[in-house]
């Protein structure tokens, strides 16, 4: 089916049903999943999937309704539907629709080869990493493994411009794994997720990785209440941090529920925080030519050196806002209304490694985990329960669990002291390690 001529066809449909002005969004793919369990498939699914979502704009009032179905009798009556809703709302100026002039070219975004490769190799891969993960002599059980995989097009068509599609991939590859001692039992799991199947994390690593993150946490300690260091792992920086993105949400800013609301071109952080959203780059599973509503994606600089340098807008909370559309329309397929995402963070690296940071840390906590919300993006508080190890004249001592941090997020922000060099691109959200140089831990009294 040509998707790009049926979403053109649909816009002139609304219009002639009495919409002022139309936007078609069509998704369509394919997924496919495949779940083991102690060395046995579990489960193998693989499902087609297609809709349109249609948005109208009648006297400045917003309509939106979505069709599961293809069919021509559907689709009319999904229009017909949105402009009703549309004439049920309240008008707002602020209704509008972008103007579609263009999109982005993002390299590499549809890996060619991943539909040819046999289900019986990607079964194999996923057989294979769970026995990988089971070879640790320190891990007595399996929670599973996994390969998951998804082909998609998107198409969107408006009557404010030109049309626009793209085709993507993704694979995902993973595991899960008890290690057990006594009464203890302590879980790791690790997953890679990319745009190719050829640059999947090799089986051999995600297990070893996946091990270790059981049997390391074996035996942990408790630790007095106190004020110590904190240096946060890749795999935590993002508990920490997402609720500064939240509060650089357009449309919380306008809501005044954001601390970070009246801080634009203030600095707000350390020097050594650098916050950067890219829609545009190859090969992450975050780009796109253009976002969920069509708009050009780019390369932004969200935190500059620890000054607030932009906020994230989709059309309308940019209209609201008296600015245009920083690409930051975020979708849920075809069945939602355009909302304000990201599409990959990643933090600008320091100039120490991993190991230096810890050298350097007299006392404090490696945390590998945590529990909670992390940074409140209307008080800009951080509270949450925090686990990882123990560190005492620049040496890792003993793992730890049962913890809490807490802080201001002025206090936290501005005491990031050290930032690492170890950044791994191909996270979504993607940090090297970093320290914090004092925060509240809490922990036994006494």
């Amino acid at each position: 089916m040509n998707y790009l001529s049926l979403a053109e066809k649909l816009v002139s449909k609304a219009l002639k049903a009495g919409a002022d002005a139309a936007e078609i969004y069509i998704s369509a793919g394919r997924n496919l999943s495949v779940n083991i369990l102690n060395s046995e498939i579990e489960t193998i699914e693989e499902a087609d999937s297609a809709g349109v979502g249609v948005r109208v704009i009648v006297g400045g009032s917003l309509g939106f309704s979505y069709s599961n179905s293809l069919e021509m009798k559907a689709l009319d009556d999904t229009i017909a539907m949105a402009v009703t809703f549309a004439r049920l709302t309240t008008p707002d100026e602020n209704n509008v629709l972008p103007e579609l002039i263009g999109e982005t070219a993002v390299q590499d975004l549809f890996d060619p080869e991943i539909e040819g490769i046999a289900l019986d190799r990607k079964i194999a891969m996923a057989l294979e990493l769970e026995k990988m993960a089971m070879s640790d002599a320190r891990i007595t059980k399996s929670s599973g493994s996994s390969y998951g995989e998804s082909v998609f097009e998107v198409f969107v068509a408006s009557s404010a411009g030109q049309a626009g599609s793209y085709k993507a991939s993704g694979c995902s590859l993973g595991v899960s794994v008890v290690a057990e001692k006594g009464e203890q039992r302590k879980t790791g799991g690790e997953y890679s997720t990319r745009r190719f199947f050829s640059d999947l994390t090799p089986p051999d690593q995600i297990a070893a990785k996946a091990s270790r993150k059981a049997w390391e946490m074996l035996d942990p300690r408790m630790v007095k209440t106190q004020k110590a260091s904190v240096i946060f792992d890749p795999d935590v920086a993002g508990s920490l941090l997402r609720g500064v993105i939240t509060a650089l949400n357009g449309e919380r800013v306008l809501q005044g529920a954001s601390f970070l609301a009246n801080s634009m071109g203030k600095q707000f952080a350390s020097p050594l925080l650098t916050i950067i959203d890219d829609g545009t780059r190859a090969r992450s599973m975050g780009a796109a030519p253009f976002d969920g509503e069509g708009v050009p994606t780019q390369r932004r600089v969200l935190v500059d050196r620890g000054v607030v340098s932009g906020f994230l807008y989709n059309t309308i909370a940019a209209r609201r806002a008296g600015t245009v559309s920083t690409g930051n329309a975020s979708r849920n397929g075809y069945t939602s209304l355009p909302g304000i995402g990201t599409h990959h963070l990643s933090l600008e690296t320091g100039k120490q490694s991993r190991s230096e940071i810890i050298a350097a840390t007299d006392r404090g906590l490696l945390l590998s985990g945590v529990t909670g919300y992390g940074i409140d993006a209307v008080s800009g508080n951080f509270s949450g329960g925090a686990s990882g190890f123990w560190i005492e004249k620049g040496e890792i001592l003993y793992p730890v669990e049962g913890l809490t941090i807490a802080g201001s997020g002025d206090s936290i922000l501005n005491g990031i002291d050290m930032m690492g060099n170890d950044i791994d691109m191909n996270r979504s959200f993607a940090a090297p390690t970093f320290r914090v140089a004092e925060m509240q831990i809490g922990g036994m009294q006494g």
